[in-house]
């Protein structure tokens, strides 16, 4: 297994809260270098596809099944992303996938109450929600320009009912407005190179983007390699991620910046 990277107390607190947030999971140098790279990538740009939300309102999300060599693979499968996972799921871990999300100044619209478990069963048949993401952010998040909202807790609810609302899919209103009633609401505000590590069952939106700063993150979803998928049968007998060195992300980085400028 990788390095453990929570704390007793950073694990508790997952544990009961639904997620934890770790500042610097990455060091400055990572953190810029992962903007200039992503800001300079017409494919990751281009590649992303609008999610309208229930106003119409859009935000772009590029999203990807497969590691490769690049910076933002050496983010996901570093050695301090896996051992958070394995500590959080209890065992080895796969990638399910990565995404950027590109949520733009001003035009950047809000993502609907939702739990990620109502994707994943409904789509992929994960039988158990032994899964989790890790929210890095790449620009600085906060309520002006639409960061993260969760449900302290809502995790324990259990996967709600979910269905198509705009162009995304959203939680039971009803089960999720009584859970507004009783579960205090947070504004995840985070500074670059921060992580928040989450569960699949917990209730989280974003308001649109009202600001002129852009927030962009890159976000890691993980299951544990015991968790059967009965649809996508392609996720069952995977082997376990082999981390990537944590240094690799600096240097690949590097290679990646370089490159760009020389282009």
């Amino acid at each position: 297994m990788a390095a453990s990277i929570l704390t007793a107390e950073q694990l508790a607190s997952y544990q009961r809260d639904g997620y934890v947030i770790i500042p610097g999971v990455f060091y400055p140098e990572e953190t810029a270098l992962l903007a200039r790279v992503a800001k300079a990538d017409l494919e990751l740009q281009q590649g992303a596809r609008a999610h309208d939300d229930s106003t119409g309102r859009t935000t772009k999300l590029n999203i990807r099944y497969v590691l490769e060599d690049d910076l933002y693979s050496a983010v996901i499968a570093c050695e301090r992303m896996v051992g958070g996972m394995e500590q959080i799921l209890g065992g080895p871990v796969c990638h399910f996938h990565h995404k950027m999300m590109l949520k733009e100044p001003l035009v950047g619209g809000a993502w609907e109450w939702h739990q990620d478990y109502g994707y994943w069963y409904e789509y992929e048949g994960f039988l158990f929600p032994c899964l989790s993401s890790c929210m890095v952010a790449v620009d600085r998040a906060n309520r002006d320009n639409g960061c993260l909202q969760v449900l302290r807790g809502s995790h324990h609810l259990g996967r709600l009912t979910h269905g198509r609302v705009g162009d995304q899919t959203g939680s039971d209103p009803e089960r999720t407005a009584a859970a507004a009633e009783h579960l205090e609401r947070v504004y995840v505000e985070i500074e670059p190179g921060d992580g928040v590590f989450f569960h699949c069952n917990l209730l989280h939106r974003s308001d649109a983007n009202e600001s002129p700063h852009a927030r962009w993150t890159l976000i890691g979803c993980y299951y544990a390699q015991r968790n059967p998928a009965v649809k996508a049968v392609t996720y069952n007998g995977r082997p376990a991620t082999v981390p990537v060195p944590d240094q690799q992300v600096a240097a690949i980085g590097r290679r990646e910046a370089a490159a760009m400028a020389a282009s």
